[in-house]
């Protein structure tokens, strides 16, 4: 039998576009296959306009893996709690202000891999939009995987072995890599961050089911090189970022409401452009589990 749904690239050849999907009934094992058949292989997944309810997420959620339920309980959807409730609102004292290039922005989050400042990231996660900014609010993914094969090849072989060493970062204005723009913190919000010890990953990670080599620089988190030099480390970090980050491995999704998008967090950064304060933003999120350790406590 043949897949029951069409498959074609998303613009600019990075991620893929589902179509034709029935996510109104059970999803039947040959077409999960299928789907993580695409899932593998192209990393970033849209499902456009296939998410109008929460049964319709997380029937499409399971076919990648166990959910995680997150442990902060007030973010859970209430009698869901394997989504997560993502708001920004007008007046909300949970969302943090910067200023970027003197521009206030909510919601921004700069390039990153989830769970990075643990030894076990998560494996993936899939975003529904449910109330979409009149402005903004944009998400953008990176194929790493893309980015370390478009390396030279003595590149490759000066970073194969190396280690990067990551934390735990809320203030944006403590970012070492890939800032592109004058950051100021305008206004923290009331939010307590918990306190992480810093990590090692591999600079180059091998995806454990592809076998697919990738580059791990999640630049929001990124401090520096393991045992070596300051200065060499920064500049060898410095050209990594820049090369992944320069818009040929990237794919930037203009949000519609009920649209979804799945990645592998093993193979991808992503980004939270952010809307101008005043401006409203739902989306709910599932995460798939991750069991496979790929950094270190240091």
């Amino acid at each position: 039998m043949g897949r029951s749904f069409d498959v074609k690239p998303l613009p600019g050849g990075v991620g893929a576009e589902v179509i034709g999907l029935d996510l109104d009934r059970p999803i039947d094992e040959e077409t999960s296959r299928a789907l993580n058949e695409v899932w593998l292989d192209a990393a970033i997944v849209l499902f456009r306009g296939m998410g109008t309810s929460s049964e319709r997420q997380l029937r499409l959620s399971r076919c990648f893996g166990e959910l995680e339920v997150h442990p902060v309980e007030s973010i859970r959807l209430e009698g869901t709690p394997e989504i997560i409730n993502l708001a920004q609102k007008k007046g909300d004292r949970q969302q943090m202000t910067f200023r970027f290039d003197g521009e206030p922005i909510v919601g921004r989050i700069p390039w990153h891999t989830d769970l990075i400042y643990t030894p076990t990231p998560n494996r993936g996660a899939i975003l529904r939009m449910v109330e979409k900014p009149a402005e903004g609010g944009q998400t953008g993914w990176i194929d790493t995987a893309a980015a370390y094969d478009a390396l030279p090849d003595e590149t490759k072989k000066r970073i194969e072995g190396l280690e990067a060493r990551f934390d735990f970062i809320w203030n944006l204005e403590e970012m070492r890599f890939g800032r592109k723009w004058n950051i100021e913190l305008e206004d923290r919000g009331n939010v307590d961050y918990p306190e992480f010890p810093d990590v090692a990953h591999p600079l180059v990670w091998t995806h454990p089911i592809s076998g697919r080599k990738s580059l791990c620089l999640s630049t929001f988190h990124l401090l520096d090189m393991v045992d070596m030099d300051k200065e060499e480390g920064d500049a060898l970090l410095a050209e990594l970022v820049d090369h992944t980050t320069d818009g040929r491995f990237t794919y930037v999704h203009d949000w519609e409401v009920s649209d979804m998008v799945l990645w592998d967090n093993w193979r991808t950064m992503h980004m939270a452009f952010g809307a101008a304060p005043g401006f409203d933003r739902v989306v709910h999120r599932t995460t798939m589990k991750g069991e496979h350790q790929t950094g270190r406590l240091l």
